[in-house]
């Protein structure tokens, strides 16, 4: 009988130890895993952010429908920013602090992000899949960082290659935000224009809520400028390209980065951004819409939102899906160490982005690609792919 009790007891204690250890991870619970996301729904960047959250919470109600994974459901708590980074900064303290988030996803902007780390690599909060290309999105400590796709800098750099080649523009300029953002924009263009016998000639930087660019237009013009790239809000690079049409500067090359790949700046009415360049690290969805998985996540994505959906709707519906398949992979036994492990060991053939997703443990980039597409009647036409 003590020998029973004696069990008993450490069967008791094992348990309790068991739920003390679960209780250490933060944002997990027997039926609930709680991710966050710092987003712009409101800013100049509402274009992305929006449909970006929108997709995200699409798969994760087809997952949470399904019973959740190992009988968690995944909660998502997004916080507006407005792409400022104060309101940022008060979304991470929220989300990390308060709201006790298990990892974010799809947090847009890289001065957000970067101003994110301080406050999740103390404590191990994963950073995944987000809404920013730059290089920093992957500097130490990198253990919990996990990325999608190429980087601003690989993308400016396929997309002067291509421009080189096939038009022989010799001088480089760019327009940028003065934010990390910006800045790795115009660094690449400045170090890799010599590599294609190119010379970068001039430059011009913009405030976030800017809307007047004739005088910087105006400029680059008279510089000489073949190609400028662009590290500007969404509705900044419409008009841009606007402007210089207007100015009858039609000889040049725009070129914009996965920041402004979307439908609605190739839609514009009036065939303002035809000619528009842009390299990113995905293909149109439009163009593909002959593709099972991009018509049905399409007629789902307007079932659900009673609007089409954008390349970056189909962007965050890919980071939930991803997550999900790591949360999957990890067991029921959901720790920092687990989810880790299998994140590193997640690949997938994606038919809807069209590229395979390959993490590893010497990777946290899941892919590289570089696609340049140019629009043409009112939608992106890939024209390379590096």
């Amino acid at each position: 009988m003590k020998t029973t009790l004696k069990a008993l007891a450490i069967s008791a204690l094992a348990l309790g130890l068991g739920g003390a250890a679960q209780a250490e991870t933060q944002g997990v619970s027997a039926n609930e895993v709680v991710i966050g996301s710092v987003n712009d729904l409101s800013g100049i960047f509402a274009a992305v952010g929006v449909p970006a959250v929108n997709g995200a919470n699409l798969r994760l109600k087809e997952a949470n429908d399904a019973g959740g994974v190992h009988g968690r459901k995944i909660t998502f708590i997004v916080e507006d920013h407005g792409y400022q980074l104060p309101k940022a900064t008060q979304g991470y303290n929220k989300l990390i602090n308060r709201d006790k988030v298990f990892a974010m996803m799809l947090s847009l902007g890289t001065p957000m992000n970067l101003a994110g780390f301080q406050l999740m690599d103390p404590k191990g909060i994963f950073n995944i899949n987000p809404l920013s290309s730059a290089r920093e999105m992957l500097q130490e400590p990198i253990d919990n960082k996990f990325i999608t796709f190429s980087s601003y800098y690989d993308q400016v750099k396929g997309g002067l290659a291509y421009l080189s080649s096939t038009f022989g523009v010799k001088k480089v300029c760019t327009m940028y935000l003065p934010t990390d953002f910006g800045k790795e924009i115009a660094l690449a263009s400045k170090e890799q224009a010599p590599n294609f016998g190119m010379e970068f000639v001039s430059e011009t930087t913009h405030k976030p809520d800017e809307q007047d660019f004739v005088g910087a237009v105006q400029k680059l013009k008279a510089d000489g400028c073949e190609v400028v790239t662009m590290a500007l809000g969404v509705r900044a690079g419409i008009t841009v390209v606007g402007t210089a049409k207007k100015l009858n500067w039609t000889d040049v090359k725009f070129l914009n980065t996965s920041a402004g790949f979307l439908e609605v700046v190739a839609a514009v009415p009036g065939g303002v951004t035809e000619g528009l360049y842009a390299s990113a690290g995905w293909q149109d969805m439009v163009a593909r819409m002959d593709v099972p998985a991009v018509k049905t996540f399409a007629d789902a994505y307007q079932a659900a939102y009673g609007q089409p959906a954008s390349g970056f709707a189909m962007l965050g519906y890919s980071a939930a899906d991803t997550l999900v398949r790591a949360l999957e992979a990890a067991g029921a036994d959901l720790t920092p160490e687990s989810f880790k492990a299998a994140m590193e060991n997640v690949k997938y053939d994606s038919e809807l982005l069209g590229t395979t997703i390959n993490y590893t443990p010497e990777t946290h980039q899941g892919a590289n690609d570089v696609i340049v597409s140019v629009v043409e009647g009112g939608v992106w036409k890939m024209v390379g792919k590096q």
